[in-house]
């Protein structure tokens, strides 16, 4: 809406340098207000006053005939509906003009898509006739947002954002509820302009019009004096609008309400106390975003990120741990180690993490404190063994020594010790071989004796 305000706020400055009387809004500005240019009347035509410049409307003209208007009475209408007309800026792309006629039934006399210069509709409105009894206006207007307010019969689109506004001109009271309808109306972004003539219920016509209903409510005493009417509504449709013109003090946005206007800002700025100026929206600060982690201001709005070792999911809010070891995302020399979003650096066995924490260097593992040797480490390439100084052996366990037999040369002592106990050794060897010969004789001999005693 800011955006659409924006772009209609510019071009209106531009028509407002070349002296154009745009307005952007339909109520009216102050009576006789200094900002209007005089122009002189052309001769033999009416005043150049009557032509309005106004912004392009889809404008309805909704009249009651009902029996209470006389026929004379409805020649005045006719008379202020081409008045009316010449006020207007017609065209295809300008204003365009539909008339509906209404008693107890409603007609549509001709659409907005049908005419688009005052000649064709001046000459339409000069035909129609009135329909006579009952006074349905809620009917009417009704009928209006059916069948005329649709794009097949000339509204344009919501898109090119141009108003769509109603005049009502009625006698008396309506027959049928109108308070409903017309609230559906207003809500569908149709501006409501209720005219009572005479015996007119003035609540039916306020509870029908739009707000503010001082600018939206009309009166006059007889049909006669409808004609000075069309003053007013030249009034309103061709106020001087000072967001158009530039003729205001607002920072950024300029935005007619009403006879006056007010001050608006861009997306992601917020209009300071003094209700000119604008200050950019702190759009990270606490509760006004939806960044899981990080919350980044981007001229006016703002982006998502996350913490190191996080990445952004597809969400473009919500954050999720990477895996910081898989390869390429580490630079670590040997092991990478997992750490909540982040990493650390670790070595092999036999190796140290160097100071720059991503290097590892062999370590000496022969190093006092680094082995349990009792005598002599040996470092290999990631391990070490065990050995013992000269004289001692290992033991079993691979790390403790015990001093070793070692043979030595023999002298002549222990060298006689030996011969006198091998000589010893041979005697007993020879001893021992004779006694064994008697111990075979003696059995021999006993055996003799023992079969001979079983003989006998």
């Amino acid at each position: 809406m800011r955006r659409a305000l924006g772009i209609l706020g510019t071009m209106g400055r531009a028509l407002g340098i070349l002296g154009c009387c745009l307005a952007l809004a339909l109520p009216a500005a102050p009576r006789g207000s200094a900002l209007r240019p005089r122009r002189q009347p052309r001769p033999g035509g009416p005043s150049a006053d009557t032509t309005c410049k106004n912004r392009p409307l889809d404008l309805v003209f909704i009249v009651d005939s009902s029996r209470s208007v006389r026929p004379e009475e409805f020649e005045k209408v006719k008379v202020f509906l081409s008045e009316m007309i010449d006020t207007l800026d017609v065209g295809e792309r300008t204003t365009r003009v539909a008339v509906m006629n209404y008693a107890s039934t409603v007609k549509v006399e001709f659409p907005l898509r049908t005419y688009f210069d005052k000649a064709s509709l001046k000459e339409a409105v000069s035909r129609i006739e009135p329909l006579s009894a009952g006074t349905m206006t809620g009917l009417a207007i009704q009928t209006a947002m059916d069948e005329v307010f649709t794009e097949e019969m000339g509204t344009r689109p919501a898109t090119l954002n141009i108003p769509k506004v109603v005049i009502v001109v009625t006698d008396g009271r309506p027959q049928d509820q109108v308070q409903e309808v017309a609230a559906s109306a207003r809500t569908a972004g149709i501006e409501i302009y209720a005219v009572g003539v005479d015996r007119a219920d003035m609540q039916s016509l306020r509870i029908m019009a739009s707000e503010p209903l001082d600018e939206h409510v009309f009166y006059v005493e007889t049909y006669g004096v409808i004609e000075k009417l069309t003053s007013k509504f030249r009034k309103t449709f061709c106020a001087v609008n000072v967001c158009a013109l530039g003729i205001h003090d607002c920072e950024q946005f300029c935005v007619r309400n009403g006879r006056s206007y007010l001050c608006d800002c861009y997306e992601g700025y917020t209009l300071n106390p003094d209700k000119r100026t604008c200050s950019a929206v702190d759009t990270c600060a606490p509760g006004r975003h939806d960044c899981d982690q990080i919350c980044v201001s981007n001229n006016g709005s703002y982006v998502c990120d996350c913490h190191e070792g996080y990445t952004l999911n597809p969400d473009k809010k919500t954050c999720s741990a990477m895996d910081m070891c898989a390869p390429g995302r580490h630079d670590c020399a040997q092991v990478c180690l997992s750490n909540d979003g982040s990493y650390s650096c670790g070595c092999y066995e036999g190796y140290t993490l160097n100071p720059d924490k991503k290097t590892c260097s062999a370590v000496d593992v022969c190093a006092p404190g680094r082995h349990d040797c009792e005598q002599v480490c040996v470092r290999g390439d990631l391990f070490f063994s065990c050995d013992c100084y000269q004289g001692y052996t290992l033991n079993p366990d691979k790390k403790t020594c015990s001093r070793a037999i070692t043979s030595s040369l023999v002298t002549t002592e222990e060298s006689c010790k030996c011969e006198a106990i091998a000589a010893l050794q041979d005697s007993v060897t020879s001893r021992l071989e004779a006694l064994s010969t008697k111990l075979d004789e003696v059995s021999e001999k006993l055996q003799a004796y023992q079969d001979r005693q079983q003989v006998v």
